[in-house]
């Protein structure tokens, strides 16, 4: 790949992954605008590997915590409010785990069109605005139970589509459930540890198939996206109860809309 490419597709995903706007919506339009080749598995894995490593970095003090709590609950039996929250998360990922196992060969042949992400990103988007608006954003991370967590876990595996928004899809799931915004994005970013540590070593297995890895490109994209994904952590949880979800679910629409036109012109 070219430099430019490089660096805007690794910018791309580690600001996407995060912010509920569909990351697989932003990777297709350079490819169809300006006819930019396939990045390539290895590629995706760098940026995903990337991803992984500033959300664990950004919280890091919060995943020691919770897997200290939650691994020392089994032991004695006593579980902390961040023991509890660690095994929520671990329930919260068995739906997209089971999902992805069952439905990714499928996913893959028939739904990485377009139109599918055209149409995900509008309508998860006018979700993701409605779910802001009327939810009644009272509830605290404290205050999450294993049911609401499983339901936000099932809202995970809706990401499987593409379009969808693995962190635009949890954070609405939470609103609906009457979590606090603050609240919603954060439990969202904690889930996306271990979905993205799955994703990438099951990408990593593919890879070794590969006879030649570039790896001055791998290198570079990993250390861009890692970078980007943990200024938008950072920036997106300090604004988002300032903001709100409006600003994203109208920018989804007009991504949208531009996804539609380049279909149908």
């Amino acid at each position: 790949m070219e430099l430019f490419q490089i660096v805007a597709l690794a910018l791309i995903q580690g600001l996407t992954e995060f912010l509920p706007i569909s990351s697989s919506a932003h990777l297709i339009l350079p490819t169809e605008v300006l006819g930019w080749p396939d990045q390539g598995l290895a590629f995706d894995v760098a940026v995903h590997f990337g991803s992984l490593i500033a959300v664990v970095v950004y919280f890091r003090r919060d995943v020691w915590v919770l897997l200290r709590d939650g691994l020392g609950g089994l032991v004695n039996n006593r579980y902390t409010d961040e023991g509890r929250l660690a095994w929520l998360i671990v329930l919260a990922t068995i739906p997209a785990g089971l999902a992805g196992l069952a439905f990714k060969d499928f996913i893959e042949s028939h739904l990485r069109h377009a139109s599918v992400i055209a149409a995900t990103t509008i309508g998860f988007g006018i979700l993701l605005w409605w779910a802001d608006v009327r939810g009644a954003r009272t509830q605290a991370l404290a205050q999450l139970n294993w049911k609401r967590a499983l339901w936000i876990g099932m809202a995970q595996a809706l990401a499987l589509i593409p379009g969808t928004s693995r962190s635009g899809i949890t954070i609405t799931a939470g609103l609906m459930l009457g979590m606090k915004r603050e609240a919603a994005a954060r439990f969202s970013f904690l889930m996306s540890i271990p979905v993205i540590a799955l994703s990438a070593l099951l990408l990593t297995f593919d890879l070794l198939s590969l006879e030649q890895v570039p790896w001055s490109e791998l290198v570079l994209g990993t250390v861009l996206s890692c970078i980007s994904a943990y200024l938008c952590i950072h920036f997106f949880l300090q604004f988002i109860n300032r903001i709100g979800m409006a600003p994203f679910a109208i920018y989804r629409l007009l991504l949208g809309a531009a996804l539609i036109w380049m279909i149908v012109g």
